[in-house]
Formats: C-alpha cells, structure tokens, sequence
C-alpha cells in the first residue's frame, strides 16, 4: 500500500525516467553500442513495469483483475522474450497516459478549486464598544455581527443591518455585475464587497454558509458517477479477464508467444475507463462555474434525457415579488381589517404575505395583535379557535363561512384581473378580499423557447393559483398546459400521470413549496437563488434563478452526455481497430501502443470541449 502511495505521487518523474532511458538507448543504439543499448532499455522497462506490477497486485488482493495486469503481464512476456523495448515503450506510454489523465482532471476540478482558494477565513467582528477584533470563521457564531470594507470579501451569509454597497457575487451566482445592497438585504460569503462598507448580522459561517455548501456540492457531483460510467467499470471488471483468456487461446494456436503479448497491451481499454469520468467532471465543473449545480453524474443523465418540464409558477416563472392589486372591505372598517391581516402575515416568508405586509407599511396601517395561525395546506392559515381565517374559498367553506353575494363578486372580479386572492374572515364575517398579483421574470419567455429548441417538447405550468391568474401568465409564455388550483399532494399526483404516460419529468420549483413535486420527479430543479433550502431540496440548483441558465443547464447535461457517447465509440472503435489490424499483420506492439494512446488524448480533448464558455 505505501509502495503504490509513492508511486502515486511520484508517477511525473518515473514517466519521465522511462521516458528519458528510453531516449538514451535510443541515442546509445544510433552510436553503435548496441550492448549497452539494449542493458538500458532493460533497465527501462523494469523500472517501468514495477509500479504498474504493484498497482495490479494490489487490486489482485481486492479480487479485481484490473487493466494494470493486462499491461504488466505483457511487459513481463516482452522482457522475457527478449523485447525489452517495447516493454520500456508501452509501460512510459502508460505512465505518461496516468500523468496526463491527472493533470486533466485536475484542471476540469478547478471550477471546486477555485471556490475552495475563495473561501474567507477570518472576519472582522464587531464588539460591545464598538471596536472591530479579527476572528477564524470557525469561531463566528450565528448572530455575530462583522464589518466588511471596500474591497473586503463577505466572511458570513448573513444580513445587512447598517451600510450601503455594492456586491460582487459571480463566484454564487455567476452574475457578473455588481449587486446593490441596503439595509435587510442578504449577503452571501465568498462575495466581494466592490463599494461601500456594510455591517452583517451572521446567519451561517463557515461549511455552513451558501458558499460552503456550494463547493460541497459540486466536489461530491465531481466524484459521483453517471449510470454509463457505472456501465463502464463493470465492462472492465469483465472485459480484462476475456482479453487474457483470448490472449491464451491466440498464443496456444499462433504458437507466437509476441502475437499473444501484443493482444493484451493493445485490447487495454484505457480510453473506454477515462472517457467516461473525464466528461462527467469537465460537464460538472463547467455547470458550478455559472452557478449551475448538479448533484452528480447521475443528475446529468436525467436531466439530458428530459422532455417534459413541469414549472411552479410563483417565483419560479415569476419574480416572486408581487403587490397588492386591488382591496375590498365588508363588514367593518377597512384600516383595521388590513391591520390584523398584515398582523397575521407578518410571520410568513411566502410572497403573497410579505406584499400584503408592506402595502399595509405604506399605507401607515398598524399591525394588530392575533393569535397564532396554523397553517392548512393548499387552503391558508387559521387560528386555533377559529376566530381568525386568511386563505382562499376553500378555507372559509370548510369552516361553515357564508360567502356573501358581494363579496363573491369581489373574489371573482380580482380573480378575472388575473389576481391571486386573500380572504380574511374574522369571528365568522368577511372582512377583507384582497386581490396580489405577480411580475413574470423578463427573461421568461425567450428562456422556455430555448428550452424548446434544446430538446424540451413540452412544458406545463402547475400552480395552487386560480386559473385566471395562472392562464393570464401562460397566455404570452411558450407554455403547452396550465394546471391550476392544485394542493402540493396534486402536483405530485401531475408529475406521477405524466412519468405513467412514459414522459421524463424534469419539475422546476423553488425548492421549498414544491419538495414533493421536486422529489418525485425524474429530475427536481431548484430555481433557488442561492439558499440553502433549495440547495438540500433539488438534483439541480441554479443559483442565480434565471431562464437562461435552466436553458444553459438543460444544454451543458445533453452535451456532457453527447460527449461521453461519443468518447466511448471512440474508445471501443480504436481497440477494435487495433485488434483487427493486430490480426492482419499491419499493427505492431510500439505502433498500436501509439494510436492507444493517441485515443486518450483524443478521449480527453473531446471530454476538454465542454470547459468551453
């Protein structure tokens, strides 16, 4: 085991020692010392094949017969029959094939690379007098708060409680212009602060933050493996053990012991068991670098495969920042109506409260004291004794409310505006219709038709809105179905009809509504904006919630998947290839080595294209 460590970290220079005996015997042959030349290349070869011996022996002692012995057992039979030259050959061959393999999918990492090198490490934490003292991240704890100056990178995830600035966030989102902040605003580590100074009250530090957890993502996706990768070593596990039997058969027939050696360097599948892995870490590794997150290879064959999308609606296809569109009242006085429905929404982070609270804010209404609300899926909120109920029609005629006939009016006139509705009922009354509405993102509309052309062949709204809302947003929107008023359990029950008519599902929600639906899907998109909630609930997050990153995502997980289609015809064609001119008399050991080797640097090129912006 320490024997094949220092190979491993010396695997440079025994491939250039090879190398270099393997040019001296050369040199010394061309001199006419042929003696000497041929002691060298032995020396070569020997040197060679031993870290390559004991790399077989040591899957030997795994019950694994790995290409390694496939090699070492044919530069045992060249040196034994006198060949010590295309043993020093094929085994530098090997070992440069080895360096150049690691040096490559260090590069394709270098996306996780230079997250990790951007991660903070210490903080500037505000004291009791104001003073500023210099912390390890690992000693920040949440509610600390820390003081970042112009240029000055975001130690936390936190939010902003004094100051003005603008933040960089490209290493999270991708985006690359500045972000302005203020006073409520959430920052994220790992941004850099372009100008302004800001002080952050600190929510995560540390492996905790959004930052942390992004490079945790992207690192285990990097190492996990697609199902065609998983394909691949089992062939291996299998081919190696029928290539030596053939290589008996050939040898015991041929009666050419050369003729059987030849086989088994030439029938190593070295490019089949890259080509597979390399693409799979170039396609991750390129996706994090735009703030597309896939949680591993297998992510990526889902995704590629999908043809069906099947969208939330809120703050999915649209910002999630809606605002009050229209009020009625009944029963009482409008102010203190809006006072206990801003009281009760106050609590809630879901965008219909949050708009319906600062409407209140700019209307100079105070929130009422209420109880505390339960909340009742697909139908609102509700006090415990009944006293109080903020939802929609469904909600009220479950609690035995009478809907009066002017107050269906009010519901049906916001709902035909395209409004999502808010009743409020308090001790059995009406008090409050309120009709919310909501923005599309700008980018919708050309996002979903790229959606189209990558592939998509259908795409379906599913929202718990009332259909007017949701068709008023479909209506300018590539989309091929709306399915509205749905319970979080009914998305479920769209997304399972769908998969049962044989489509693969691809569901895109916000990662915190829609958990189910995301879970059952053959493939859950979370258009998250970076936090946490969606980072857990997802296969895919795109950081920054945009359409043309989804569009982007769809695009990177077909080509990843062309790409490792095509390196495995590369890879079983060249072995063929080999094997049937090997046959035919036209290949020979140091030539066939050549154009094996030439198919992983092909292999790895192909795999290399998909770093490209």
């Amino acid at each position: 085991m320490k024997m094949n460590l220092w190979f491993n970290e010396h695997k440079q220079l025994l491939a250039g020692t090879v190398g270099g005996l393997v040019l001296i015997s050369w040199l010394l042959g061309w001199l006419h010392v042929s003696a000497l030349a041929m002691a060298v290349m032995y020396v070569g070869g020997v040197v060679g094949t031993v870290p390559i011996a004991s790399r077989a022996f040591g899957a030997l002692k795994a019950k694994t017969i790995s290409i390694e012995l496939l090699v070492t057992i044919a530069c045992i039979g060249a040196l034994a029959i006198g060949e010590p030259n295309e043993a020093a050959i094929v085994t530098f061959l090997f070992l440069f094939g080895d360096v150049l393999e690691e040096r490559t999918l260090a590069k394709t990492r270098s996306a996780v690379k230079d997250l990790t090198e951007m991660a903070p490490q210490q903080a500037d934490v505000l004291q009791d007098d104001g003073s500023l003292v210099a912390t390890d991240i690992d000693d920040i704890d949440e509610g600390m708060r820390v003081v970042v100056r112009p240029g000055g990178q975001v130690p936390v995830d936190g939010t902003v409680v004094a100051g003005t600035g603008d933040t960089l966030e490209a290493v999270i989102t991708g985006e690359a212009r500045p972000v302005a902040k203020a006073t409520g605003d959430d920052v994220f580590a790992g941004t850099t602060l372009d100008s302004g100074t800001l002080t952050i009250e600190t929510t995560a530090a540390g492996d905790d933050t959004t930052f942390g957890q992004i490079v945790e993502l992207v690192e285990e996706a990097q190492d996990a493996q697609a199902p065609v990768a998983r394909f691949i070593d089992k062939f291996a596990r299998y081919y190696t053990p029928a290539v030596l039997v053939i290589a008996i058969i050939v040898g015991l027939v041929s009666r050419d012991i050369s003729l059987a050696i030849t086989m088994l360097v030439l029938g190593c599948p070295g490019a089949l068991v890259i080509g597979a892995p390399v693409a799979n870490v170039a396609g991750i590794g390129r996706a994090a670098g735009s703030g597309i997150l896939f949680k591993g290879g297998a992510t990526v064959a889902s995704l590629a495969k999908a043809d069906t999308l099947m969208l939330d609606k809120t703050g999915t296809i649209t910002t999630g920042k809606m605002a009050v569109h229209s009020v009625a009242a009944f029963n009482g006085d409008q102010n203190e109506a809006l006072g206990i429905l801003a009281g009760i929404e106050a609590g809630s982070v879901h965008p219909l409260a949050k708009a319906i609270v600062q409407y209140a804010d700019g209307q100079k209404v105070a929130q009422a004291a209420v109880p505390d609300m339960e909340t009742i899926k697909g139908r609102g909120l509700a006090s415990a004794d009944g006293q109080y109920l903020v939802g929609n029609e469904r909600l009220l005629a479950e609690h035995a409310i009478t809907v009066a006939a002017d107050v269906d009016a009010a519901v049906k006139k916001a709902q035909n505006a395209g409004d999502s509705v808010v009743i409020l009922a308090a001790n059995g009354l009406v008090r409050l219709v309120v009709g919310v509405n909501d923005i599309v993102r700008p980018d919708a509309a050309a996002g979903l038709a790229a959606l189209k052309k990558a592939g998509v062949k259908k795409i379906v709204m599913l929202t718990g809105d009332n259909r007017a809302a949701a068709e008023r947003i479909a209506a300018d929107l590539p989309i091929d179905e709306v399915q509205a008023e749905l319970l979080p359990s009914e998305k479920v029950e769209a997304v399972k009809t769908a998969q049962a008519n044989g489509a693969q599902v691809a569901f895109v929600g916000d990662g915190i509504n829609d958990a189910p639906a995301l879970a059952t899907a053959d493939i859950g998109v979370g258009m998250g904006g970076g936090t946490a909630v969606a980072l857990d609930t997802a296969d895919v997050v795109l950081v920054r919630p945009q359409f043309n990153t989804l569009s982007q995502a769809v695009s990177l997980a077909r080509g990843t998947t062309n790409v490792t289609t095509q390196n495995i015809v590369i890879a079983v064609g060249t072995v063929a290839l080999l094997l049937l001119g090997l046959l035919v008399g036209i290949v020979h050991m140091g030539s066939g080595m050549l154009v094996h080797e030439v198919s992983i640097l092909l292999v790895i090129g192909n795999a290399m294209r998909l770093l490209r912006k």
